[in-house]
């Protein structure tokens, strides 16, 4: 039977790293928001402080993770709560114990694919997408609807006369493993070298990464960011809506870069830019 009790939970988390307030044997059957739940639902809430008791206290969710600052003094009428360092992590956690979900895998049978390309037994690529030649994509890689991997960056030359000359795209694009690419997205092949995706990676709908970008792992990429032609996004940063980074830009390793932020000079590891153009909100203070 799918679903579980708040002692279940408790025994998925460990004992040493979360309580029970509350009768651990309450039983919750699927998940909901916060908003919506019903005494049957296992629910999160991440909210700290009082926001999140007046939130605990209005909610209908049988049970309900909730942060470890909660200031909760007694057990609430007919709601169990396990209180953990995290709660929304380890909501995620609990939905693929309790309520997994088999993981698709294989090609929509509209996938347009070019030559010497491989992609793994495992990967699951949506309906509509192109995947151009010389392209190679890791296991447990996830592309949705839409996306073109592997399309001629833009890359022109003017010549004496003024007219543009065609810089020939030869490369190929590598994605790692665990990649998450959303719909509509577009990454470029390299011209001479390879574009890369590290392991781990999540690019979300409507991004375009140009040629000859490296990202490494574990990095987010956010809706409508541009990753200009051969920037280097270093492992673990985030790259907020709508920012752009420019071509050739290195970008260190845990970086934040804001919404909307334009990025015209490198970043340095561990560093927070906004604003246009992008400055440090870190290292100024």
């Amino acid at each position: 039977m799918r679903g579980g009790t708040a002692g279940d939970i408790q025994k998925l988390i460990g004992k040493d790293n979360c309580k029970i307030i509350g009768n651990a044997n309450r039983r919750f059957t699927y998940v909901a928001s916060v908003y919506e739940a019903r005494p049957e639902h296992l629910t999160f809430c991440a909210r700290k402080g009082d926001e999140a008791l007046l939130l605990l206290r209005e909610t209908k969710a049988g049970v309900i993770l909730c942060d470890q600052d909660t200031p909760l003094k007694k057990s609430l009428k007919n709601k169990t709560l396990v209180v953990v360092y995290d709660p929304r992590l380890w909501f995620i956690r609990c939905m693929n114990r309790f309520f997994p979900e088999k993981r698709r895998r294989g090609l929509h049978p509209t996938v347009v694919i070019g030559r010497n390309s491989t992609i793994s037994n495992s990967a699951h690529v949506y309906a509509f997408v192109y995947i151009g030649d010389n392209v190679k994509i890791g296991n447990n890689v996830t592309i949705k609807s839409g996306s073109v991997i592997g399309s001629d960056g833009f890359g022109f030359v003017k010549n004496q006369k003024g007219v543009f000359e065609k810089f020939p795209h030869i490369g190929g694009v590598i994605i790692g493993d665990n990649v998450d690419i959303g719909a509509n997205t577009c990454i470029d092949r390299g011209t001479l070298g390879d574009t890369t995706i590290g392991q781990g990676t999540k690019i979300d709908n409507l991004v375009h990464i140009a040629h000859n970008v490296v990202i490494g792992k574990n990095c987010a990429i956010i809706a409508q960011a541009m990753i200009g032609g051969s920037a280097k996004i270093g492992d673990g940063s985030w790259i907020a809506p709508t920012a752009c980074i420019r071509d050739g830009i290195v970008i260190g390793k845990n970086v934040l870069v804001g919404m909307g932020a334009v990025v015209t000079k490198n970043v340095d590891d561990d560093d927070i830019v906004l604003g246009v153009p992008a400055k440090s909100i870190k290292h100024s203070k």
